[in-house]
């Protein structure tokens, strides 16, 4: 059984199936470190450095700048699929349990083969944020940041020392009037083909055939996520108040463009989950009210549900750090079948989920940072896993990226016992 048949079944309840092999991901310093710890070094970690679409190439300028110091940051390397450049530590790398390509993160390749990992799912190469993306370009620099304006048109500063994700300063949507500007030059609705790629049909025929399951939407498409991603945090609480018409209107013009791109996708290829993002809760709860997400968000999803599952894509799947307990129940008031990475960290508790929603899909719910105590603590958080599997719809990984501090010895005790357990579940 392929990766995608198997995600398929594990994500319909099939307890026959195994469950699939992946991890969410890992920061930068955990691979090189593990690299000196045993890691076999067999593939690398190449890191994408072509730019291709928003979803899969946001923040990319920032790792490719500070790999290439010594040459003109404008140069055009864009033409260059990968490259094996030194991994920032605070790069993420994925594990399988992501869509890629993602927010130009390479995948821990070496990690994933060591531990005979599923294959993971794939996002198509489609434009789904703003077409044409905005060009990078170099807005100030000394030797400790990098200030830059990124493809998604947010101004970014990068940390050269620690290479963690860059932070935002400055959002492209302000107001109504850069609203309506971004409507007009990036968000249209007559040139959605002009989206996709040029060897599209290429694409396509590999898609047929394909043995991973495939992905529509991603970071940053979601109904607070893009929001927030666009605007910044503290604008959007500001704006649900004192611009509730202009959240409406870029909510509905995001819907509209999705769903006419999916249409386009679906023309094609039929897709096997869609992925939204939203980071909507902290380590305390929601960071929104039930109120805010029944009048803003509510609205979009329920267009956006009904429209994927009346296209046979029935997996729609929302990723949101901290604690959403009091949000699973919104999310599947208005379609969403499944969440990750239930962190456990911020209070998430999955067998207590499955009993209040056994029919809705999950992902993660692995304490990462108990990894680093050891044998002991490791065999007691995997216990409730076994009866999680049993119950099916579940992906057992990390709750989030395995943090440094970690061992290559206790990660290995850790996702070898994981990987004995998944084995011992399902005939196939």
């Amino acid at each position: 059984m392929n990766s995608r048949e198997r995600f398929l079944e594990v994500m319909n309840f099939n307890t026959d199936v195994r469950t699939l092999k992946w991890e969410f991901g890992f920061w930068g310093e955990n691979i090189n470190q593990w690299y000196t710890e045993g890691l076999p070094e067999k593939f690398g970690t190449n890191i994408p450095t072509r730019l291709t679409t928003i979803n899969a190439s946001v923040y990319t300028p920032a790792w490719t700048h500070a790999w290439r110091k010594n040459r003109t940051y404008l140069e055009k390397y864009y033409d260059e699929r990968e490259q094996r450049i030194p991994l920032p530590p605070g790069i993420a790398t994925w594990g399988g349990g992501l869509y890629w390509p993602s927010q130009g993160f390479p995948l821990a390749l070496d990690v994933m083969d060591y531990f005979g990992f599923d294959r993971s799912t794939a996002q198509v190469p489609v434009e789904q944020v703003f077409y044409p993306m905005f060009e990078p370009h170099v807005l100030a620099e000394d030797e400790h940041y990098l200030d830059y304006m990124d493809v998604d048109g947010v101004k970014r500063r990068f940390h050269k020392e620690t290479g963690v994700i860059p932070t935002a300063l400055d959002w492209p949507i302000r107001d109504w009037p850069s609203w309506q500007a971004l409507k007009k030059s990036r968000l249209r609705l007559d040139n959605i083909r002009d989206r996709f790629p040029a060897n599209w049909d290429e694409w396509v025929e590999e898609y047929k055939t394909r043995d991973y399951p495939l992905a529509v939407g991603g970071y940053p498409c979601g109904f607070f996520g893009t929001l927030v991603h666009l605007m910044g945090y503290e604008n959007v609480f500001l704006m649900y108040y004192d611009a509730p018409d202009l959240v409406t209107d870029v909510l509905n013009h995001f819907t509209d463009l999705w769903i006419a791109i999916w249409e386009e996708i679906l023309k094609d290829v039929t897709p096997d989950c869609c992925h939204i993002w939203e980071d909507m809760s902290s380590t305390k709860g929601p960071l929104i009210s039930k109120k805010i997400f029944t009048r803003f968000m509510a609205p979009c999803y329920r267009r956006v549900t009904d429209f994927l599952k009346g296209r046979g894509v029935n997996i729609i799947l929302v990723d949101t750090d901290g604690n959403c307990e009091p949000v699973i129940p919104w999310l599947i008031e208005v379609g969403v079948t499944g969440c990750y990475p239930m962190e456990v960290s911020a209070g998430m508790d999955v067998v207590k989920a499955r009993e209040l929603y056994p029919q809705f899909q999950m992902m993660g719910g692995i304490p990462k940072y108990d990894m680093a105590l050891g044998p002991q603590r490791i065999d007691e958080f995997l216990e409730p896993v076994a009866a999680l599997l049993e119950k099916g719809g579940y992906i057992p990984f990390g709750d989030h990226l395995i943090s440094p501090g970690v061992t290559w010895e206790q990660f290995k005790y850790y996702r070898e016992k994981l990987n004995a357990l998944i084995d011992s579940k399902g005939k196939v």
